[in-house]
């Protein structure tokens, strides 16, 4: 199954999280297909390509829980 998940990235104390296309059974901090955006925490920055990620969910890729809040906030 290929989800839309977080994958971390940053130093310690100052991490941010990139939005990757990813196969399910893989490590979070694995291989991508491809990266979709980032999101930071700590200045609640985010940035996201909404046509890439509305093509992959429409090819049947599942966000986690996570994704699927950022995607809500934003008004996907």
């Amino acid at each position: 199954m290929i989800k839309l998940r977080l994958k971390k990235y940053g130093r310690k104390g100052q991490i941010s999280y990139r939005i990757v296309l990813m196969v399910s059974n893989s490590k979070r901090d694995g291989k991508a297909i491809e990266e979709l955006g980032f999101y930071n925490p700590r200045t609640k920055e985010t940035k996201i390509n909404l046509e890439r990620i509305k093509l992959r969910l429409t090819q049947g890729a599942q966000p986690t829980q996570t994704v699927e809040n950022l995607l809500k906030k934003i008004g996907i």
